[in-house]
């Protein structure tokens, strides 16, 4: 059965790439944007992400909700709108999977270092990386939808190249043999939508992933 499927701030760089990838699978997918729609989606819903409702989501087996906040003042955002899906979605069916930030992946077996709480970590990125931490936090405590949280790696790469291919982690930051911590936009593209059209054994629901080169 075809996926019917939702990307929330399709228009991004990272939501486009992800209806990309989803449409050139034969998925059913619908971009939700705040003005017009400017992916490759067969549908649209122009509608600011806080202002959408239970309705407007009824139909969708999953969303994924790529939304971005990057100033001082909207950084809250990351927390305020995941809990509007959250609350949206509640006591359904539909997949919720998030497309979240590296800062947050621990970097010991007891989780209570985080990557971002490093000195290596860009000063630049810590209120960021605060935030959607903070955002995945509140996350956790929601046993009533079917959440899953997509990390990429600490290189997030927007014009890096589509190999088809990466490594799917857990919690903790990973690397590969040469110390490297890389995916490009297009490969985690791949990651999310193999997460959507996953079976029900296969899903990571209620889980944080993360996947890399």
């Amino acid at each position: 059965m075809t996926k019917n499927i939702a990307v929330i701030a399709a228009n991004g760089k990272a939501g486009r790439l992800i209806v990309e990838e989803a449409v050139n699978r034969g998925l059913d997918v619908t971009a939700v944007v705040r003005g017009e729609n400017r992916t490759t989606a067969q549908h649209a819903i122009i509608k600011n992400l806080f202002d959408l409702d239970a309705a407007d989501l009824a139909s969708f087996d999953v969303v994924i909700d790529a939304f971005g906040a990057w100033t001082p003042d909207t950084l809250p955002q990351h927390a305020t709108s995941l809990k509007h899906l959250a609350d949206i979605l509640s006591g359904t069916d539909t997949r919720l999977i998030v497309v979240g930030g590296a800062g947050s992946l621990y970097l010991n077996p007891e989780h209570t270092l985080q990557l971002s709480q490093t000195d290596t970590f860009p000063a630049a990125f810590v209120p960021l990386a605060t935030a959607m931490g903070e955002a995945l936090t509140e996350l956790r405590k929601r046993d009533d939808i079917k959440w899953t949280y997509v990390s990429p790696a600490a290189d997030f790469q927007a014009n890096g190249p589509r190999t088809g291919a990466y490594v799917r982690a857990g919690e903790e930051f990973t690397t590969n043999e040469d110390g490297q911590s890389a995916i490009s936009y297009a490969d985690y593209a791949i990651a999310v939508i193999d997460e959507a059209t996953a079976g029900p054994s296969d899903a990571h629901v209620a889980e944080r992933i993360s996947v890399r080169w």
